[in-house]
């Protein structure tokens, strides 16, 4: 009589369960980490900001510094990013400026300037006024001129000689009619130099340039350094220029600021801000010609959580992961210390938790079937789930999924094509034209698409693993399994079928428009399907079947005779 076959799997036993939870555990506390690879989160900026100075806070102390030019930008960007003490921030300034008027139009005080423009006269400006308003007068070149001639420094007197000379690109010379730009930005950075306005790196910088250009009778690169002047100096007054140059360590971080201050002059006062914030101009320009229009809003989200998020965007030089995340707040202190150690645990907490997950659900659907063939004496291959392996592939899934910005390029900058502007001169070459041509990217509706299909290759495996299971526990013949086997062939390949209808699916939503147009979403199912097959067919079909020819063998053959 023939053995019963054993009932399908009921609710997974306690060891099977609690497998299953603790995998579905790991997975989701891993995935509530706040650290990622090539961005930050939110989560983690919010605790890097908490219990640091605000935007206001700082502008308050510009204020009692007697900088309220500075304060200015601060409050201007407070405004932007919503900071709640904005009205203080206002109401410090009023007072400022009734009680100091005549330091309102240069932003401060500096005494360099008062003998030179007498700054308690009433010049009638009532407001924050552009320095080269003050500069490009005759009247106050001269008086620049006569007092420059006098100093006794180097750089200074190198930086002067720059009016004599006659070959440059953009600027009429300063010797000529029309030369009054060029003299005024010349009398300007000779100024921040003799007033140690200038950061030491690019004070010492700017010499350089002065010394090679009144060696060689042309401006070359330093009438670049003029022309970024020239635009910061239309747009800050005095003290704001000061503060800035003070916290910019070469020329290509000023080329960068007047870039970006005339390609998106919206954007100045959180840039500025940002970089008194942290002391460093470089980091802020770095940062926005990287990432553009998207790194000016992670900028301000940063601004607006405290000195700590600014300080922490900007040293790690990556986009802020906004989606596909979510991390518990009391989780963020730990990656914010140790970023290594807990991308690390997460990165192992995703494989670990798969694999406890599969095995969990192995347990659960074979291993009571080969205890009952076990006791029962047959010879059955049951399959067994390959928990390592498939542990990888799910938290490969997983990864990519919460990591946006692992496997694509983060989105082109609008901020790096350089505008080249002919100033008071003959107009030079054109700039070349940019390419428009972009990295392949990879959005949020593009991530779920490889995530899903993963899904249903996980299925399909699982499916083709318990028919397998289903013929094996059967009372049968070797040869006759094997032909169910044979007969269950279309089945063993359904992952390739899963895997091009996923291919074609999302090929067509790309058409109509569902989601983006990019064709890792698509041929990422074809893969999914080809991996599934090859551990269906290779490791569990093959070996089974390979069981099955043995043992029909064995039936099959004639007994040895016996010797007389």
């Amino acid at each position: 009589m023939n053995d019963p076959v054993p009932p399908a799997a009921g609710p997974p036993p306690g060891t099977s369960l609690a497998l299953i939870l603790a995998g579905v555990i790991l997975l989701m506390g891993s995935w509530t980490l706040p650290v990622n690879l090539k961005s930050l989160s939110p989560v983690l900026l919010q605790e890097a900001g908490r219990d640091t100075p605000s935007l206001t806070d700082f502008g308050l102390q510009l204020v009692e510094s007697e900088k309220p030019g500075p304060a200015e930008m601060v409050l201007a960007a407070a405004r932007q990013v919503g900071d709640p003490g904005v009205a203080r921030l206002e109401n410090a300034l009023t007072a400022f400026g009734a009680r100091q008027r005549e330091f309102v139009a240069w932003g401060g005080w500096d005494p360099f300037l008062d003998p030179l423009f007498n700054l308690k006269e009433n010049t009638g400006r009532t407001g924050s006024t552009p320095v080269l308003e003050f500069f490009i007068t005759g009247e106050a070149r001269d008086s620049l001129h006569r007092y420059l001639a006098k100093s006794r420094s180097p750089g200074v007197q190198a930086v002067m000689q720059t009016r004599d000379i006659t070959g440059m690109a953009r600027f009429v010379p300063a010797s000529l009619p029309g030369g009054q730009a060029l003299d005024s930005v010349i009398l300007l950075t000779a100024l921040l130099y003799q007033g140690e306005h200038l950061s030491p790196s690019l004070q010492r910088e700017i010499k350089r340039l002065a010394d090679d250009a009144v060696r060689t009778n042309h401006l070359g690169d330093l009438e670049w350094t003029f022309l970024d002047l020239l635009a910061l100096s239309r747009r800050l007054n005095w003290i704001q220029l000061c503060e800035l140059l003070r916290m910019t360590n070469d020329t290509r971080t000023v080329n960068g600021f007047a870039h970006l201050a005339q390609v998106a002059p919206d954007q100045l006062p959180l840039l500025y801000s940002a970089a008194l914030f942290t002391g460093s101009a470089d980091s802020v320009e770095r940062y926005l010609l990287a990432y553009g229009k998207a790194g000016a809003d992670d900028l301000r989200l940063a601004l607006g959580l405290g000195q700590g998020a600014v300080e922490q965007l900007l040293l790690r030089q990556v986009p802020v992961n906004r989606g596909m995340t979510a991390p518990l707040h009391f989780t963020g202190a730990f990656p914010l210390l140790h970023p290594r150690l807990a991308l690390l645990a997460k990165y192992v907490g995703y494989l670990l938790g798969a694999f406890l997950l599969l095995r969990g659900l192995d347990r659960w659907l074979f291993a009571p079937l080969r205890r009952a063939a076990r006791r029962a004496g047959d010879a059955k291959m049951l399959p067994r789930v390959q928990s390592g392996a498939f542990a990888v592939l799910i938290a490969f899934v997983i990864v990519i999924t919460t990591e946006p910005f692992l496997l694509r390029a983060a989105p082109p900058s609008e901020y790096r094509v350089r505008l080249v502007i002919p100033v008071l001169a003959n107009a030079a070459a054109p700039a070349p034209t940019p390419s428009t041509s972009t990295p392949p990217t990879m959005d949020k509706s593009t991530i779920i698409s490889i995530g899903v299909f993963a899904l249903f290759q996980i299925v399909t495996y699982m499916v083709c693993l318990m028919k397998i299971a289903e013929i094996d526990r059967q009372d049968l013949t070797p040869a006759l399994k094997l032909r169910l086997m044979e007969n269950e062939e279309n089945l063993f390949d359904s992952g390739l079928y899963v895997g091009m209808t996923g291919t074609a699916t999302a090929l067509v939503l790309q058409v109509v428009g569902v989601i983006e147009p990019n064709l890792l979403a698509a041929y990422s199912s074809n893969l999914f399907g080809i991996v599934c097959v090859a551990f269906v067919k290779i490791r569990h079909v093959r070996t089974y079947k390979r069981q099955l020819i043995l043992a029909a063998q064995r039936i099959a053959a004639p007994a040895a005779p016996v010797a007389s």
